[in-house]
């Protein structure tokens, strides 16, 4: 794999945000010549699939400025400095749904856009919800509507693109393996 590997032969920090760095790398490419790279840094996230006991998966529908439209999607967040995935899993499933849940089962890590950015999102599944009275507030810059569906509305929100990014595409493709594998068992 060494044939691969680009060594960084100067970095520069072009911007730093709330949420991500951006540089620019100039590197050496496996056959000698250089090239530059754009790499933002960005320090990981969450994303949780929130399945009550009813079977129902609660999704959180808001506003994403970069798409300038309205997503349904699963709750997610990112990491705060220091902050353990799974802690940050808990916290964004409670601040954007309202629900606590029992123990939490990691499902997989994946990078989201590799080819310029080293987002890693860690996903979860959450079972065995409870309603929290005084639930943890979501941010103040946040603002979600909350809903519970079926597996098969929430298939039919990704057909009609209501539902449109990776992290809940694979979430809910993930929950079909796991129904389809369950029904082989039974």
């Amino acid at each position: 794999m060494e044939h691969l590997i680009e060594k960084t032969l100067a970095k520069e920090k072009i911007f730093s945000g709330k949420v991500i760095e951006v540089y620019v790398e100039d590197v050496q490419l496996p056959n000698g010549k250089t090239s530059k790279r754009e790499v933002v840094k960005h320090p990981g996230a969450v994303a949780v699939i929130p399945v009550t006991n009813e079977g129902k998966v609660v999704l959180v529908r808001q506003y994403r400025k970069a798409m300038e439209r309205v997503l349904v999607e699963i709750p997610a967040g990112k990491l705060e400095k220091g902050e353990e995935p799974l802690a940050t899993a808990h916290r964004e499933l409670e601040e954007e749904t309202g629900y606590r849940c029992g123990p939490m089962r990691h499902v997989v890590s994946f990078y989201t856009s590799p080819g310029f950015a080293d987002e890693l999102i860690h996903l979860y599944v959450a079972e065995q919800l409870t309603k929290v009275e005084n639930a943890a507030s979501l941010d103040e810059d946040e603002f979600v509507d909350v809903l519970e569906v079926t597996l098969e509305e929430a298939l039919a929100l990704l057909e009609r693109q209501e539902i449109y990014d990776a992290k809940t595409a694979y979430a809910l493709q993930y929950l079909q393996l796991q129904r389809a594998l369950g029904a082989k068992h039974e």
